[in-house]
């Protein structure tokens, strides 16, 4: 978790926060039709060395509990240059990790494994989009990297 000192404004010490939502620590196993073979640990490894190419630091955090992952954003606030967030199935229920999200005064990005717009219709709302500066949705896991991309440029 992103603890320690404040933000501060050297390039190298622009830090992002990757949160990872439920079942998230299940893919490569969980529904590859729709979320690839990818595991988790791949995903943070490819986000990991990106950050190092883009002189940033990155921290990443992964939840199956709601209380949980709104407890990791309050703790980054203050402290955190940018947020990217796939918050899985909270994405079309959790109000508290919106409000949570809301506290940080940098850029969030939504990013989504699948088109979530192309799935039930339930899962076409987001409690998270309207207050992200983009949402990347149905491009695999390269929608992180996509993501960890923008916000360098954000944050720049």
């Amino acid at each position: 978790m992103v603890e320690g000192t404040p933000v501060n404004d050297s390039r190298q010490n622009k830090r992002i926060l990757v949160v990872h939502g439920p079942n998230l620590n299940m893919l490569g196993k969980r529904e590859p039709d729709h979320y690839g073979s990818r595991t988790l640990d791949d995903i943070n490894q490819s986000l990991s060395t990106k950050a190092g190419e883009l002189g940033l630091q990155i921290s990443t955090f992964q939840s199956n509990h709601e209380g949980e992952i709104v407890d990791a954003i309050q703790k980054a606030v203050g402290r955190i240059h940018g947020l990217i967030i796939n918050p899985a199935a909270y994405t079309h229920t959790s109000v508290a990790i919106r409000d949570a999200a809301l506290l940080l005064d940098a850029p969030i990005i939504e990013v989504h494994l699948s088109n979530i717009h192309k799935r039930e219709s339930f899962r076409h709302r987001s409690f998270i989009a309207d207050i992200a500066a983009a949402q990347i949705s149905g491009l695999g896991a390269s929608g992180y990297l996509f993501a960890l991309e923008a916000l360098a440029q954000l944050i720049a």
